[in-house]
């Protein structure tokens, strides 16, 4: 039973280390060639997953460096309102249904 859960684990890495390294752009992968890296993980799976993770994988949150960033004296961005907290929409909506179009 150890074997299995174990089995499981190590496919689990391979597959994450797998979709991480698809997922990857091919500008911020580091130290040899994407495709080089694709093949070191699919013919060797653990060690290969362990030595992307490791060496291979890019440096600090991929999405922090992707957000935009807001310039400091920018005024915080509006937060959205739903529709019935909006008066103009309510005094549409009770204009339709009067029949006032």
């Amino acid at each position: 039973m150890a074997g299995v859960v174990i089995g499981l684990a190590l496919l689990a890495f391979w597959l994450y280390s797998l979709f991480d390294l698809i997922t990857t752009p091919e500008e911020e992968v580091r130290n040899v060639p994407k495709t080089l890296w694709l093949l070191i993980v699919v013919l060797v799976p653990f060690a290969g997953g362990l030595f992307w993770m490791l060496l291979g994988r890019p440096q600090g949150a991929r999405t922090a460096e992707r957000a935009p960033r807001r310039r400091p004296d920018a005024a915080p961005a509006p937060i959205p309102k739903g529709p019935d907290d909006d008066p103009e929409f309510l005094r549409e909506l009770d204009r339709r249904m009067r029949g006032d179009d």
